[in-house]
Formats: structure tokens, sequence, C-alpha cells
């Protein structure tokens, strides 16, 4: 016999599960939106107009406002509500999706993408810090965080891939217009199934300068190291970009000190779980952002694959990432995340040096296909162990804080490293092409990239360590007021 108890757990449950799905879509979004560009760059470069230089800004110019606001957009979702934020992000970053379809000129291109990465940046965290709130017993939280990782690593792995059919089978205009629709269901389901909550006694002051000279100061930095492939490190505009980077990063962490209500209050990196994560996700994500990129460049301009062929490619790494990030988040609360971040991020580094042997002559088959699912399987585990340390010890009221910063720290970690590896590469291709052909050249460019890559990932290896064995999450309370 089912008793009103019984249904209104079911209900709680049926819930919980929409609320799940929504979290992970809009993740999925925000992710894909990072990757699905790298194959359908040369069609947007003849189409608009773009320079060389100018055409990697599609990718920094989302990158950049992504990870610089994202603990801005952490913040807001704590202090106004989770539920309003994440719909004024979704909404943000559906309008800015539309408007890169339609975009007419490189600059507004530009613009745009720096418009939809700060939709990313106000949703990202709303959809953690919804399930963090939502899913209060460890045991359900940890698996709905290894889901929600999955969607989140997903995205990022199946860009390639979906930029690769949408360019190749429609035009590369569609691999922003596929947000709109999908853009207007989510945000009529949130409507529908979210309720709001916010963090209890938190101070309702923003530091709108703290996230301005932040993403000011690293787009400046990364400008820096992009601009040495043009001018040497010596050159008044290297100088010039790398000190305003440092004025402005600078100011920024005077600021941080100052404010009533820091964008980063440098004491919860006291904190080691935190800390741990912050470090390892960081490094993470410097080593395989350039990794999804070389392995795109070397399947299109050496082996010679159209954009689809390149992007199925990537299929098996997409697999390996779900199944990792789900094993992870269901074992992570039994094991602890230490020995789950310290594994995965050694197995990357070996998948990388083993990807570093590639030549010129190598086959997908024989020289992509093993390492990019083996390394695919690593962050896959890692992304989980990293979001329940980072999350874990951290009072409620700082919940979306840590959860922004866990997802900046690794889009940084992306952007920067992607930048100085990407410069490093093409540095060494260039002395390379007097004595070897452009394809020589090219891997050698890669090859090097990835050593260094792979470097990255055992550094954060060891740097798990820093990171407890065992974290066990705090208990979340919050204020729930009736659906608007």
């Amino acid at each position: 016999m089912t008793t009103d108890t019984d249904t209104a757990q079911a209900a709680l449950d049926r819930r919980k599960k929409l609320i799940l799905i929504l979290a992970c879509l809009g993740q999925f979004m925000v992710v894909l939106d990072i990757a699905i560009v790298t194959v359908a760059l040369p069609s947007m470069k003849s189409n608009l107009g773009f320079s060389p230089i100018g055409l990697q800004w599609v990718v920094n110019a989302y990158t950049l406002t992504y990870a610089g606001f994202l603990l801005l957009g952490g913040r807001t979702a704590d202090l106004f509500g989770r539920r309003r934020i994440f719909l004024i992000g979704l909404a943000v970053f559906t309008l800015a999706s539309l408007v890169c379809g339609l975009a007419w000129s490189p600059a507004a291109m530009i613009s745009a993408r720096a418009i939809q990465g700060l939709g990313g940046a106000i949703l990202s965290p709303a959809t953690l810090t919804i399930l963090i709130v939502t899913f209060t017993n460890p045991r359900e939280r940890a698996h709905a965080l290894g889901i929600w990782s999955a969607a989140l690593a997903s995205g990022g792995a199946t860009g390639a891939l979906a930029g690769g059919i949408l360019t190749d089978y429609l035009n590369w205009r569609w691999i922003f217009l596929i947000n709109v629709p999908i853009g207007i269901v989510g945000f009529i389901m949130a409507r529908t199934i979210l309720i709001e909550s916010r963090a209890d006694n938190a101070s309702r002051s923003l530091d709108v300068g703290g996230a301005i000279t932040v993403t000011a100061g690293l787009t400046a930095l990364v400008y820096g190291v992009v601009q040495t492939d043009t001018y040497a490190w010596t050159s008044i505009h290297t100088i010039g970009a790398l000190v305003i980077a440092a004025i402005l990063l600078v100011a920024f962490v005077v600021i941080e000190l100052k404010v009533t209500a820091p964008l980063v209050p440098f004491s919860t990196f006291r904190s080691r779980p935190l800390s741990g994560a912050n470090f390892v996700m960081f490094m993470i994500g410097a080593s395989m952002f350039a990794m999804w990129y070389f392995v795109s460049l070397y399947l299109q301009e050496v082996l010679q694959y159209s954009p689809l062929e390149a992007g199925l490619g990537f299929v098996p790494a997409a697999l390996a990432v779900v199944v990792g990030a789900q094993i992870s988040g269901r074992i992570v609360g039994k094991v602890g995340p230490r020995l789950i971040l310290s594994a995965s991020t050694f197995v990357v580094g070996l998948a990388l040096f083993w990807m570093a042997t590639i030549s010129a002559t190598s086959t997908y088959f024989n020289g992509i296909f093993g390492p990019i699912t083996i390394a695919a399987l690593g962050l896959g585990f890692s992304f989980p162990a990293g979001t329940f340390a980072a999350t874990a010890g951290v009072a409620p009221q700082n919940a979306g804080l840590a959860s922004g910063l866990v997802n900046a720290t690794r889009q940084l970690g992306g952007a920067i490293g992607l930048a100085v590896l990407a410069t490093i590469a093409e540095q060494h291709t260039k002395s390379l092409l007097n004595t070897l052909d452009t394809w020589q050249a090219q891997t050698s460019g890669y090859t090097l990239a990835m050593v260094i890559g792979g470097c990255v990932s055992i550094v954060a290896a060891v740097g798990a360590f820093i990171v407890p064995a065992h974290v066990k999450p705090k208990a979340i309370t919050t204020v729930v007021t009736p659906s608007e």
C-alpha cells in the first residue's frame, strides 16, 4: 500500500532527477562551446575574413571571459538566488549564441563570443551549486557530481565531433545556432522545476572590480604570450602587454585585500582540499586543453582528415571521459579524492608521453587512438574527484565561491597552458621548416608540446598529495523560497 510519505518521496526523487538533467544540460552547453569551434575555424576564417592571429580569439574571447567571471557568477548564484541566476545565465548564453551564428564580421564574432563566455560564467557555477544544495546526502551528492562531471567532460570531448558534423553537413554557423532551441527548452524547464534558494547570512556586495581586473589582466597575459609568435619577447608589443597584465593582476590582489566581500577571499586557500584541488585542476586544464587542440590540428593538417573525420577521431575519448567520470563519481566518497586525483593525472601524463611518439607518417590507430583514449579516461576520473574535494570542506555560504573557483582554475589553466604550448609548438615548427617538410615540422612542434603537457600532468599528480586522503562534505543549509 502506497502512503502519502511514499508518494511525496517519489515526487521529490522525480524532481531531483529533472534538476540533475537540467544542470547537466546547462553545463554541457557551456563546455561544448569551448571545444566545438576547433574544427570549424578554417571555415570561419575564409567566410568572415579573419587574420591568422585574429582567428584564435574566437577561442580566447570565450575562454577568458568565461574563466574570469566564473567566480563572480558563483557568488551571484549564492546571493541573489540560484534559480534566478541560472535563468539569466542561460538567456545571455542563448542570445549570444544566436549573434555568433549570425555574425557578419570578425569584430562581431569576437564580441559575441566574449558575451557568450560571460553567459557561461553566470550559468556554469549555478548548475553546480544547484546540485550541491539539492543533493545533501554525501553518497547522493557524489553520484550526482559524477553525472554532472560526465556532462562537463563529454561536452569538451565531443565538441570536435559536433563541430565536424555540423560544419560538414550544414554550415559552421550551426555550431552556435543549435544552442538556441536547446536554450529555450532549458529555460522553460528551469522555470517549471527549480525552486529558488540562496545562501543564508551572506554579504550582498559584489566584487565587480575584481572580476574586471582579473579578466583584463589574464587577457593581456595571454595576448602577450600569443603575440610572441609574431613579435620577439623583448619587443615593445610583448613587454607592453605583459606589463599591463602585471599591473592589472596586482590591482586585482589589492582589490581582493581591501573589499568587504572579495571575489576570492584568500583565507579560503587555507583549506587543503580546496587549495590542492584547484592546483590539480589548473595543471590538468593546462595539459588537456592543449591535447584536444593539437590532436585536432594533427588530424586535419598532417593526416589530412576532413572536419567530420577529425571529429569522429574524438569519439573514443568522449566515451572514455564519461566512463571515467561515472566510475570516479561512484567511488570518490569511499576511497577519497587524493588517490583518484594523483593516479588519474599520472595516467594522463603517461598517455601524453605516449602520444608524443607520433610522426608525420603515423596513422590514427597506431599513433592517436590508444593514448587519447587513456588520457581521456584519466581526465574523466579527475573531474569528480577535484570537484568533490574543492566543495566538500567549504561553509554553506561559500558553495558558489568554491564551485566557481574550481571551474575558473581549470579554464584559466587551459587558456594559459594552450597559449604557452601553442606558442612553443609554432616557434619550434618554424625553426625546422628549413630542414624538414611542413608536415614533419608541424608534427615535431605538436609532439614537443605534448611532452611538456605530460610533464605538467606529472606535476599535478605530485601536487594532488596536498589534498587530504579523505574529505567529508559539510552539511548544507539553504533558504528556500517559493518558485517565482
